[in-house]
């Protein structure tokens, strides 16, 4: 049985980029990436309008939680994409680390959310393209 990539999509507060990011993988790959998210310092709840902005794209995230990082959620991943969580993710050999440099949606408006779930998506889809090769035909 061939192996399952795991990724983790980290950051700060885990309300807004690792959860639409975690909503894309899981929406564009299905169950071929086991996909997590955790923050180092979770809020109480997922953004609403980042909600929002991903229901305008067909995507559900509504019942999300921000979940707190560990070292364990990390050790078991295959791939940690970093999202402005600085230093807070512990770093173990042999796991793929990725850093997406993207603005935090915290206080934004829809019309500032868009952009930046534009480009997440755009990012998730080269993530499945690496983890997920297509089959040589």
């Amino acid at each position: 049985m061939a192996h399952t990539p795991s990724v983790l999509f980290v950051c700060v507060h885990n309300a807004g980029r690792s959860q639409m990011a975690a909503g894309f993988l899981t929406a564009l790959a299905g169950d071929r990436i086991e996909v997590r998210s955790a923050g180092s310092a979770p809020a109480d709840a997922v953004n609403p309008v980042a909600v929002a902005a991903m229901a305008e794209v067909g995507v559900d995230i509504a019942d999300s939680k921000p979940k707190i990082l560990t070292d364990e959620a990390v050790g078991i991943s295959d791939v940690v994409v970093t999202m402005g969580c600085g230093d807070a993710c512990p770093y173990f050999p042999g796991i793929s680390y990725r850093t997406w440099d993207l603005p935090d949606p915290a206080g934004q408006g829809i019309e500032g959310i868009r952009p930046i779930r534009d480009r997440i998506r755009i990012l998730v889809e080269n993530l499945i393209a690496e983890l997920l090769p297509a089959p040589k035909g």
